[in-house]
């Protein structure tokens, strides 16, 4: 794939485009089933307020993923996004051994990419996230049209899986 020249629209994925309301269970309780949960992510249903905002956006912008998601979920993650008929676009991902807090591990990425391209604006649901770009002064748009379960906030928050 071969990158272009306009401004990047940098989107989230769980939780912004993929609705992972239907396994977070996986993250209740002591026990945390981090297996279950990336693995169950192929039947996420697509959030439709996320597919409008990310095809609008390919009108102008090149499309590129951030997601909290490990490496070695990629394929499944863009077999899911070719699934939703989303627009093609590169797809960041952390290592698998990356624990750190993704408002750690995205803000690095979208610092990298706002040294090559401008970075129109950043759609995530993760408040964390949101608040560490836009302190960085990336333009960032809210995505709160997803249910978050308090187990997923708190491994967003603290836990670096997601």
């Amino acid at each position: 794939m071969r990158s272009d020249h306009r401004p990047l629209a940098v989107f989230d994925v769980d939780g912004t485009l993929a609705d992972s309301g239907h396994r977070q269970h996986f993250l209740e309780g002591r026990r945390r089933d981090w297996d279950g949960f990336f693995s169950a992510a192929v039947d996420d249903p697509p959030l439709l307020e996320g597919v409008r905002l990310v095809l609008s956006s390919a009108v102008e912008c090149e499309v590129r993923y951030l997601t909290g998601r490990p490496e070695r979920c990629r394929r499944d993650t863009v077999a899911w996004l070719v699934e939703q008929g989303l627009p093609e676009g590169r797809l960041h991902m952390r290592r698998n051994d990356d624990r750190r807090p993704a408002r750690h591990t995205k803000l690095e990425v979208l610092e990298r990419l706002g040294r090559e391209r401008e970075v129109r604006m950043l759609v995530d649901d993760d408040e964390l996230v949101c608040d560490a770009a836009e302190l960085a002064g990336f333009a960032v748009f809210r995505a709160r049209w997803a249910q978050t379960s308090p187990a997923l906030r708190d491994a967003q928050g603290r836990e670096g899986r997601t």
